[in-house]
């Protein structure tokens, strides 16, 4: 039995996720170990598994056999055959609670509620909360994410900044151990783009442990904690933003980052 340290908040051993009849994996075989308070950003070319990886930690996916624990919820599998029981489904329902997630397009609120009411309903919903609690906590989450203002507009009314800082107070409202984020400012324009990310930076000034999928590379560079470089479903290196950035020791990593040379990224090698 893997024995992970009990001072990382989430552990993977092991992890791997298919979905064709081939079995060729989308992830192979991952781990890793992340502290609380760490933010860490997954880069890698499309399709390589970044994604999967954060859906396989918030349970949308199951995975295929490996390890997984965040906090003290535990989720293992040895291999397909090994289908879901009412333990292992039972343990993917907890450890989804301890994880907030904000997803790649904007429009993931409720349109025909406004921003507060999109906050409150799972406080409402799920926690039980009283009406007059949860709109307090609401209150705050939105004036953390600079929305208090936009309280009682409609999703329709937001600019797309707007809409991912609305998801991301939604997604704080379950007071989760873990915020994943998959590129949530891919499809806003540029202009945008800061008022998301520096959200990012003030959960991390608090201590929250959040793992992005970006391409902000940056953003990756400037506030990760370390940086995961992901290609063809492996962790092929991880580091110091700066390290990885100014000495990549993979071939497969210089070959990814000469892509962002000359873009502000502040590649040096």
């Amino acid at each position: 039995m893997f024995n992970p340290p009990e001072e990382s908040l989430i552990v993977v051993k092991d992890l791997c996720k298919g979905f064709d009849d081939r079995g060729d994996g989308v992830l192979n075989n991952i781990s890793i170990n992340i502290k609380e308070g760490d933010l860490v950003s997954l880069i890698g070319p499309s399709g390589c598994g970044k994604s999967t990886f954060l859906r396989c930690l918030n349970c949308l996916e199951l995975l295929d056999s490996g390890y997984i624990r965040i906090g003290d919820v535990e989720l293992s599998r040895t291999d397909l055959s090994h289908r879901p029981d009412s333990k292992m489904l039972d343990s993917s329902h907890k450890m989804r609670e301890k994880v907030g997630m904000v997803f790649q397009g904007y429009n993931n609120l409720f349109p025909h509620k406004t921003v507060i009411q999109n906050v409150m309903l799972a406080l409402r919903v799920v926690k039980k909360m009283s009406e007059a609690e949860a709109g307090e906590t609401s209150t705050r989450l939105l004036k953390k994410v600079g929305l208090e203002s936009a309280a009682d507009k409609y999703p329709s009314t937001l600019s797309g900044g707007e809409s991912q800082r609305a998801a991301i107070a939604r997604a704080l409202a379950m007071n989760p151990k873990v915020m994943l984020y998959d590129e949530p400012t891919s499809a806003l324009d540029p202009e945008l783009v800061g008022e998301v990310l520096q959200v990012m930076k003030d959960l991390d000034s608090e201590g929250m442990t959040q793992i992005i999928v970006t391409h902000e590379m940056q953003f990756a560079r400037d506030a990760s904690d370390y940086i995961v470089f992901i290609d063809k479903g492996e962790i092929v290196e991880y580091d110091d933003g700066d390290i990885l950035f100014s000495n990549p020791r993979n071939n497969r990593t210089k070959e990814f980052l000469r892509h962002f040379k000359g873009t502000g990224a502040a590649v040096n090698y």
